[in-house]
């Protein structure tokens, strides 16, 4: 009650004060001192300038004595009437009815002339005063129990954070006995591992000797039963009253065995490659219509490596060859550009080359006469192989693209395209329905031609795979890749098989002799390494550094290897004397080498677009 008449007074006493305030409604501006707007430079009066001066020292004074009126006295300074006092005192306490009775006395009083002018004077300051204390009293207790309140919520959440900061202490006390006891843990099998680490180890290497194992057997195996095959086909041939037929061989390569007894072993080899292959009557002679054959039938699987290898008769080294040292026969300007790649063909004295022009060409032997042009890669090519029968062709490029190319449509009748970076090299198969290509994005891939699809995509190298190859008249694959090893694997389920280390750099290329028992291979510091397939060691390293090794090939005996050299030379290395010899005629880095055992040549490709031939004196005699 006291508070809201407190309140009630603040209010009327504003009121009032504003109301004796608000005497003139006139609003004085005001005039700076030099304001010079009321004299004229041209007619200068004293009595209007003094004029001026006095007018503008009348509004300071007046403008003085507003600001002391509004901010010395208070509104609180003004005494209340006697009347009004009792009038705003029952208001507060809401007896209407008594304050009118009030002011029809008073007012009936003041008209007869009863009350004087020390009855109707102003109310004491002291009581304006003791009404203000209150007022302020109350507001006073009001903000005490305002602050009260705040005090004790302050209170509540500061007991509340304690208990917090307690509950998080004990959980930080749990979480570091977990990690002292999980790093207890870790420990004791750290240690516990560390003790089975050498039984793993040695468990590992006989695992690693036992796949080497099974799958040098699985290859003898598979060529004995090739071989036994085809001495089967060749002895029916020879019984009398049969019709003469060719034993199933691969395009390009003759076969010749012994003639042996058969048995109830062979016929039952023979049974079995009367299933897996159809009879000789079957097939054509004409290569090109047996491409348009393959070319309709759907997916196929790898066949398991039955076919008789050539050259693993004795007789290819039976007899010592006599091999010189190659001379330059001549050279051949084939592009504009480096050339990156050739091919030779299986059959005929036909070379084809790929360029950074975007181009491969087909040129004879030895004349380099131009046969036929390939224009359909938008970047670099990077490798190009004959399919075993010699009438298809397949590319790799920078495009990231694998193309199939037919030499009787002339044009590119298949285009793969699943790699995602450059495709460096690419192979075919001995059976002619895979490829096998590799490339940048650290893996390789077999491509069924016949399904038009990815069979296999072979992932395990670190880094760019630069070179693949087929093992002939198998299912291995091998592969070197920039993280400095070589690889082989299993064409039947793309799995690895074995991993070569030695390397110290990458490696740009490898790849197998004839025989299937070597492995050759070079890295850019122009090391070359041969490695024995069986023992899985290197058996010989040459350096021919410091440039670069771009690509290692063997001759069709296996006895020399020829080796396409950075410094623009080709190095040729005698495996048995371990004699080495350069070739030099290119104008830059040699990109490629190829051995023609038909022609008797080695043949290269260089970065200055030239094709080099050089030919074996001895051999050419011989030939002769």
């Amino acid at each position: 009650m006291e508070g809201a008449v407190g309140s009630e007074v603040s209010f009327c006493l504003q009121k009032f004060t504003i109301t004796d305030d608000s005497k003139d409604d006139h609003q004085y501006e005001e005039v700076p001192s030099d304001d010079e707007s009321g004299l004229q430079e041209d007619d200068e009066d004293l009595a209007e300038a003094l004029r001026t001066i006095e007018e503008q020292a009348e509004d300071a004074q007046i403008l003085a004595f507003q600001s002391v009126l509004t901010s010395e006295k208070s509104v609180s300074e003004i005494p209340e009437a006697m009347d009004d006092f009792f009038c705003n005192f029952l208001v507060r306490l809401g007896m209407s009815r008594t304050l009118n009775c009030f002011q029809t006395e008073w007012y009936e009083l003041v008209q007869r002339g009863l009350l004087t002018a020390k009855d109707i004077e102003l109310v004491p300051t002291v009581y304006t005063r003791n009404q203000q204390l209150e007022a302020e009293n109350m507001r006073l207790k009001k903000d005490l129990e305002n602050y009260k309140h705040a005090a004790n919520k302050a209170k509540e959440a500061f007991l509340k954070m304690q208990k917090e900061r307690d509950f998080h202490r004990m959980h930080h006390k749990r979480v570091v006995q977990e990690k002292n006891r999980l790093i207890c843990d870790i420990k004791r099998l750290k240690a516990h591992y560390a003790s089975y680490e050498p039984v793993l180890k040695q468990l590992t290497e006989k695992y690693q000797t036992v796949l080497r194992q099974k799958m040098l057997t699985t290859l003898e195996r598979d060529r004995a039963v090739g071989q036994v095959t085809d001495l089967q086909a060749v002895l029916q041939n020879l019984e009398p009253g049969c019709a003469i037929q060719m034993p199933v061989t691969k395009v390009g390569h003759e076969c010749s065995g012994k003639k042996w007894l058969e048995g109830p072993t062979q016929k039952a080899l023979q049974k079995a490659r009367q299933q897996k292959i159809p009879d000789a009557e079957s097939f054509s002679s004409d290569p090109v219509k047996d491409a348009e054959k393959t070319s309709k039938r759907g997916p196929k699987e790898v066949p398991i490596d039955i076919q008789v290898t050539t050259h693993m008769h004795p007789k290819e080294y039976t007899q010592c060859l006599k091999y010189g040292e190659y001379k330059l026969s001549s050279i051949l300007k084939v592009h504009d550009f480096a050339v990156s790649c050739l091919a030779l063909h299986p059959q005929k004295d036909i070379v084809v080359t790929g360029s950074d022009d975007h181009l491969w060409k087909m040129w004879a032997l030895p004349d380099g006469n131009l046969i036929m042009t390939g224009e359909g890669h938008t970047d670099w090519l990077s490798g190009c192989c004959f399919h075993p029968s010699g009438t298809q062709l397949i590319t790799s490029s920078g495009d990231t693209t694998v193309r199939l190319w037919d030499f009787s449509k002339r044009a590119c009748v298949l285009t793969l395209v699943e790699h995602t970076q450059a495709v460096w090299d690419c192979s075919w198969h001995s059976c002619g329905d895979f490829v096998a290509s590799a490339s940048m994005d650290n893996t390789s891939k077999i491509w069924d031609i016949n399904s038009e699809k990815c069979k296999y995509t072979m992932c395990g190298h670190k880094n760019s795979v630069n070179s693949i190859e087929f093992l002939p008249f198998s299912n291995i694959v091998l592969t070197s890749s920039a993280d400095k090893t070589l690889s082989l694997w299993d064409a039947r389920t793309g799995l690895r098989v074995y991993t070569f280390y030695g390397h110290l750099h990458s490696c740009n290329h490898a790849t197998f002799n004839l025989k299937g028992d070597l492995i050759a291979s070079c890295d850019s510091s122009g090391m070359m390494k041969l490695w024995d397939i069986r023992k899985s060691v290197p058996v010989l390293s040459v350096d021919t550094g410091p440039c670069p090794a771009n690509q290692a090939v063997f001759d069709h005996t296996g006895q020399v290897v020829a080796l396409a050299s950075g410094d623009g030379s080709v190095k040729v290395l005698q495996v048995a004397s371990r004699q080495q010899s350069s070739l030099r005629g290119h104008g830059g880095e040699v990109h490629s080498v190829g051995f023609h055992h038909r022609a008797k040549l080695l043949l290269s490709g260089g970065a200055d677009g030239k094709s080099m031939l050089a030919c074996d004196p001895f051999q050419l005699s011989d030939r002769a």
